[in-house]
């Protein structure tokens, strides 16, 4: 297990998503958008809502990666782990409760933007999504720093 060094919490807790990728039955990537719940010290908490891909290809291969990049920065990290679906029982109301701050975060940021006159989905998905199930829990093993050597 790997820890997670602050400054790499700090960069992906200010992204609004994570690219997830994880492997299908023909040892394919297959990558998707998930929303981070939590970060602790040696693992993320990422939001699935829909048991599709991602959820039927971590049942039979737990490897997966999160990545990150900020393009105004020129910064990003790839994190590599094993990932496991975790039901949302009473008895993790935490994760509950950090999913729905996420969420309001999610709304204030597209309303925000509204008010500031840039155009972007006429709606508010945010509202439209189903409660959550489950989440997937991901053990980090690795950290892969984006950036390139040469730039500082």
């Amino acid at each position: 297990m790997s820890v997670i060094p602050p400054q790499v919490i700090h960069f992906f807790e200010h992204q609004h998503f994570v690219i997830v990728s994880t492997l299908d039955k023909d040892g394919f990537p297959h990558s998707s958008c998930k929303g981070i719940v939590r970060i602790e010290k040696d693992r993320v908490y990422l939001l699935d809502l829909y048991q599709g891909k991602t959820f039927n290809h971590l049942q039979k291969n737990t490897h997966l990666s999160l990545t990150a990049v900020d393009e105004h920065r020129f910064r990003g990290y790839t994190l590599k782990g094993e990932g496991r679906i975790v039901q949302l029982t009473p008895s993790r109301k935490e994760l509950l409760k950090a999913w729905e701050r996420v969420i309001s975060q999610r709304l204030t940021h597209r309303l925000l933007k509204n008010i500031q006159g840039e155009r972007g989905h006429p709606a508010h998905p945010e509202v439209l999504l189903p409660s959550p199930k489950y989440l997937i829990e991901v053990k980090i093993k690795e950290i892969v720093d984006l950036k390139p050597k040469h730039i500082e």
